[in-house]
């Protein structure tokens, strides 16, 4: 269970707007983004969300990796993004992985505002030798 939890809150983000109703184009981006970052991609959802009228509106992502995950969710209307990135540190340290996806997604949406947090998750307690 040992691992690194970032979550970020991204106000008033100064990407296109299109960037942020685009789900194909932020699955790309995220995935192209973990790759890079060298964390493994296992599996991936992306959600296209519309309004009443049918137009597009946020998206919601999800890429689940071999280290665990990272979400997105977009709010258009309000110039919002907040993200999640999780690796487990059980067998190699991924924390350095998690911190540089992390700041490679929240360069991309270029938020005036940013609020971030790190939470370690977990940890491992020895076994009693029985």
């Amino acid at each position: 269970m040992n691992g690194l939890h970032l979550i970020a809150d991204l106000h008033d983000c100064r990407c296109s707007t299109q960037f942020l109703l685009d789900a194909a184009g932020l699955e790309s981006f995220c995935i192209s983004a973990c790759q890079r970052n060298d964390v493994k991609v296992v599996g991936r959802f992306f959600h296209q969300f519309t309004d009443a009228c049918g137009r597009p509106a946020g998206v919601t992502g999800a890429v689940v990796l071999a280290e665990s995950h990272l979400a997105i969710h977009t709010w258009p209307e309000i110039g919002g993004v907040t993200l999640d990135v999780y690796v487990c540190n059980f067998s190699a340290d991924n924390s350095q992985a998690a911190r540089s996806l992390c700041d490679e997604a929240i360069a991309a949406f270029l938020p005036q505002r940013c609020e971030r947090k790190e939470v370690i998750r977990g940890s491992l307690a020895e076994s009693p030798n029985t």
